[in-house]
């Protein structure tokens, strides 16, 4: 990505990290569960992927083409899923499915060489920003409020008779779920800020 190459080794760690958990999710829970949990590695470690900095790995001008089939694949897979799924209550996350694949099918395309938007973080000394404006601002606003209403849900709401819920981190394993899901949002959102 674009920008300080500290932000790519954090945009790196916090991805993989949620890419090899989402991973881990896949083998376990419902059909639907599992399904989900491999749509959301291929996110995580993708997007991992896409924030190496160029000091550790200057990646190959055909990399940026791979990265938009990989994730052309994957919004494929989610209007599929989306379509199948109308009206029930995964529908929502499908769709978001489908925005993430996209938003990072338009910016593997942004950051390719030749793209006018100079390619990957510190790949040359006048890489300039790339990508459509308006379009890369329509993204950031649509992460944004996902952010928020996502880091809304994990704050444990006060019961009105006593002491707080229990939230979402009661120790079980799918309670990192959400937090997980915040995490590659804030990530998504990082990387579109760099475009």
């Amino acid at each position: 990505m674009h920008g300080p190459a500290l932000s790519g080794w954090l945009l790196m760690v916090l991805c993989g990290v949620a890419g090899a958990y989402c991973l881990s999710r896949a083998h376990h829970g419902t059909a639907e569960e599992r399904s989900a949990a491999r749509a959301e590695a291929v996110m995580g470690l993708g997007m991992a992927a896409m924030a190496v900095p160029a000091v550790l790995f200057t990646p190959p001008p055909w990399a940026w083409a791979l990265y938009a089939l990989l994730f052309g694949g994957a919004a494929v897979r989610a209007l599929w899923f989306l379509r199948r799924g109308a009206g029930r209550p995964q529908h929502l996350h499908h769709l978001h499915h489908l925005v993430g694949s996209l938003a990072m099918v338009y910016m593997a395309a942004a950051m390719a060489p030749g793209a006018g938007g100079g390619g990957h973080a510190g790949h040359g000394a006048a890489a300039t920003a790339g990508g459509v404006p308006l379009l890369t601002g329509v993204l950031l606003v649509y992460y944004a409020v996902y952010v928020l209403t996502s880091a809304g849900r994990l704050i444990p709401a006060t019961a009105t008779a006593g002491g707080p819920k229990p939230g979402v981190f009661r120790g079980a394993q799918p309670e990192l779920t959400p937090a997980c899901r915040l995490t590659m949002g804030i990530a998504m959102f990082a990387m579109l800020l760099t475009l």
